[in-house]
């Protein structure tokens, strides 16, 4: 995109009264942002759903002049711009109609056949929760996902820590512009984060901080992933609205269940009493549920050990597996008196240990 044509984006973009929806479909009938401005206002009307008051602002000359200024800092703050029509914009985040039609990204996020997972949940996780993610993280490092979340405070910045300590890419959505950092106590984790991933918004430089910018933000986190996870929530929360949104979607959800008493974990059990996310019982069920493979080249650094210790059903299923060699996952479960889900769980977890190995066809065999 040449600047240009970028300065007609931003333009279309600062237009109050155009949202993503509407300037996808000014962009669609007129071809270009720039084609937009230089159509005749009557023709514009001709549109389905666009009315007068919608584009009534439109041809302010005030937006261009805006607009080139954004330019000016976009330039000089490095920031990488990416329009929802080309390579560079997030492939899940094209399907969602109300994506932005332009992102702002800052740092080396590379998103090109990668597992993405958006991790949130309350600001005042508890340890519990902290424990969960972090080990969920840990226990996904093999299958090298993408972890976003909004860079805020509790199990935002708790996932992204845990994510740059196992060398995985980690994204901030944030809910304003690059000219500042909400909240200023993590600006000690942005270097780290810039160089493990990076930082999305669609909000300008001149966007400050404002808790009513969270909900647009939120669907960015939904848009970009395959699926989200809820750690821990109150009976309402932001979280809740960005689980709400992946379902939008038709996204997965997943949720830690908890106790009852338990304040935090109110909205994630709301959330799978009324269906509106999977148990997340075990960071397996991740892959499991997602249908994961572990690529070929990280299967050596898993290799079986000399001493594994296995729990019990690890081990019925490997004397299983020792008495009849390879055999499919439906036999495995009903031999070993499991249910499917449970034993396909098993065996991932037989294979990261580096006791199983699978086969095509639902084959498993001991290594």
């Amino acid at each position: 995109m040449t600047d240009q044509d970028l300065i007609y984006v931003l333009a279309l973009q600062h237009v109050p009264k155009i949202g993503d929806v509407t300037a996808k479909k000014l962009i669609a009938h007129c071809g270009s942002a720039e084609a937009v401005f230089k159509e005749k206002k009557q023709n514009l009307l001709r549109i389905d759903g666009i009315g007068t008051t919608m584009i009534g602002d439109l041809f302010n000359v005030n937006h261009i002049k805006e607009a080139e200024q954004e330019l000016l800092f976009i330039k000089k703050n490095e920031v990488e711009s990416l329009y929802f029509t080309e390579s560079n914009y997030p492939e899940k985040l094209k399907h969602c109609i109300d994506g932005p039609i332009l992102l702002f990204q800052r740092g080396k996020i590379h998103l090109k056949q990668q597992h993405i997972l958006s991790i949130v949940g309350t600001r005042n996780i508890t340890s519990h929760g902290i424990g969960f993610c972090e080990k969920l993280i840990e226990t996904l490092e093999p299958f090298n996902p993408v972890i976003v979340s909004g860079f805020a405070y509790g199990t935002d910045i708790t996932a992204q820590k845990a994510a740059i300590k196992h060398n995985l890419q980690t994204i901030g959505c944030l809910a304003h512009g690059f000219s500042q950092i909400y909240p200023k106590v993590h600006k000690k984790y942005v270097k780290d984060i810039e160089s493990n991933g990076g930082f999305l918004t669609d909000f300008w430089s001149t966007d400050t901080f404002d808790r009513n910018n969270f909900l647009k933000r939120n669907r960015i986190i939904a848009g970009i992933s395959e699926a989200t996870i809820v750690i821990e929530s109150a009976e309402k929360g932001g979280s809740l609205v960005t689980a709400d949104i992946a379902n939008s979607y038709n996204r997965d959800v997943f949720a830690v269940p908890g106790r009852i008493t338990d304040i935090f974990s109110t909205g994630c059990n709301n959330l799978i009493k009324h269906q509106k996310a999977h148990v997340l019982s075990d960071p397996l069920d991740i892959p499991f549920m997602l249908d994961w493979k572990l690529k070929e080249d990280v299967k050596p650094a898993i290799q079986k050990q000399m001493f594994v210790e296995l729990d019990d059903n690890e081990t019925i299923i490997y004397n299983y597996l020792k008495s009849n060699e390879k055999q499919q996952l439906d036999l495995i479960a009903i031999e070993c008196q499991l249910p499917i889900f449970k034993a396909a769980s098993i065996l991932l977890n037989m294979e990261l240990k580096g006791v199983i190995r699978p086969l095509p066809g639902k084959l498993f065999e001991l290594t």
